[in-house]
């Protein structure tokens, strides 16, 4: 159900991995608190909380019945809004409420709440995150969204969680798909699709801010402004900083690993009377993350081990354009631009840029039939430096992905049988042209009932590590 609550208890960092630390290996950087006692809100948003499109969970659930609850929205599973009840697929939805209640920081603690998610804590500042078993750092099935944005790196397909963050507060909700989900959102959704949908700047009028001290969280800070932009739209600003402490190792000993950015970021959405909506959106970010790092000695113990931060900076711009062409026809088109950079100590310190372009049309043909398709079209180049443990060749490499996806419901019998066909087309520079194809039956016993199958194939993209790593 959606409206599963669950309180995430952390786990702690790997006692074999945690070590103390030799003496004058660790590169010094400043401790910087934070003296905010208490979460101020100065202005609340304008309104009250509404369940129309686009804003489909209001701010508080427990007044709801279950039928309302069933009622709920989800777009994730088919690229539309459907109600919870009738998506073919195991969705689970986090809410902002649940965030709110749960009291976590970070989005992977948050992730802790969905049933079938593994989230294990390797240190301080790593996660191990996968669906359906076979966990580890670099888990590589999970495709991981923030507002139609892929941030699953090619690097070594997966995503670094360190640097996947925003104002908790501006998170509306994440819809988390256990199974493939690659018809519709493509490659590497295998295991899964997790989707952070942030509120539109149309919720967020006001001002916010946000902020606290402790032994853990030494220091944390946010701060928003959201107001109208004209008649029709409106826009929010925010920036965020965080300072943890380091994890301890059996000892007592800090394990090097403490974490700390700062981010700051934009979004503005207009609505206007010609069915028009359009959104733009950007976030910035820098920070350090520690990070230990082992290699072999021709001396006895013959491993050395040194402690320095992982500096970590990036950033993006995203633009999405709709259409309502009939009440039963829309025209979606999103593009991005998101650069990141890393630097490993020992590692790889790479340099990536990536621009994407999506094309959605859904319409209905017929009574029967609600058809969406689309177009897409993404190219993503790294530059990047070997270190001490290993080296890419080529150190620069430009890949590019071609994609197309159909997908057509299917009404059989009215409020009984759907039927759902659907494949993805995609053309990528390591294994070529790739089909995936989905089918997936729903049938309705009964209003309060939902019983479903599917059959579906999904593939993952090798990664550069995997290809050109040595």
């Amino acid at each position: 159900m959606a409206t599963s609550r669950s309180f995430p208890t952390p786990i702690p960092a790997d006692p074999h991995r945690c070590r103390a630390r030799p003496p004058g290996t660790r590169r010094a950087r400043p401790r910087r608190l934070l003296a905010v006692l208490a979460t101020v809100l100065l202005a609340a948003p304008a309104g009250p909380a509404r369940a129309t499109a686009g804003e489909p969970f209001p701010a508080d659930l427990t007044g709801m019945s279950l039928e309302a609850l069933m009622d709920l929205q989800v777009t994730s599973v088919s690229k539309r809004e459907e109600r919870l009840a009738d998506a073919a697929a195991a969705v689970f939805v986090i809410t902002a409420e649940d965030i709110r209640r749960s009291g976590v920081t970070t989005i992977p603690d948050a992730l802790r709440m969905v049933p079938g998610v593994q989230v294990g804590r390797i240190d301080a500042n790593k996660w191990a995150i996968t669906a359906r078993g076979f966990n580890g750092r670099f888990a590589n099935k999970l495709l991981v969204l923030v507002d139609g944005r892929s941030v699953y790196t090619p690097l070594f397909s997966g995503v670094y969680w360190d640097v996947q963050d925003t104002l908790l507060e501006d998170i509306d909700r994440i819809e988390v798909i256990r199974g493939p989900g690659a018809t519709l959102w493509g490659a590497n959704a295998v295991n899964g699709v997790v989707n952070i949908i942030t509120k539109s700047s149309q919720d967020t009028r006001g001002r916010l801010v946000t902020g606290g001290v402790g032994t853990e969280e030494r220091g944390f800070a946010g701060v928003r402004y959201g107001a109208p932009a004209g008649e029709t739209g409106a826009y929010r600003v925010y920036a965020k900083y965080f300072n943890r402490d380091d994890a301890v190792d059996h000892d007592g000993d800090d394990t090097a690993d403490g974490w700390g950015a700062v981010r700051a970021g934009f979004r503005s959405d207009w609505r206007l009377e010609t069915g028009t909506e359009m959104t733009v959106q950007g976030d910035a970010y820098t920070g350090y993350a520690g990070t230990t790092t082992t290699v072999p000695a021709l001396a006895p113990p013959y491993t050395v081990t040194t402690e320095d931060d992982s500096k970590v900076s990036g950033g993006n711009l995203l633009a999405r354009w709709s259409q309502a062409i009939s009440p039963s026809s829309d025209i979606i088109v999103q593009t991005y631009y998101d650069r990141t950079r890393r630097d490993e100590p020992g590692l790889v310190e790479e340099t990536r840029d990536t621009f994407d372009l999506d094309f959605q049309h859904a319409f209905r043909p017929t009574s029967r039939h609600r058809l969406v398709w689309g177009l897409g079209f993404r190219v993503t180049r790294d530059d990047t430096e070997s270190g001490l443990i290993g080296s890419i060749d080529p150190e620069s490499r430009t890949d590019r992905l071609f994609s197309a996806f159909i997908q057509d419901d299917i009404t059989l019998a009215p409020d009984v049988f759907r039927l759902v066909l659907g494949s993805k087309f995609e053309h990528n520079d390591y294994t070529g042209f790739e089909v995936q194809p989905t089918g997936r039956l729903v049938w309705t016993p009964h209003a309060g009932h939902t019983v479903w199958a599917a059959a579906s194939r999904a593939v993952r993209t090798p990664s550069r590590g995997e290809v050109d790593a040595d």
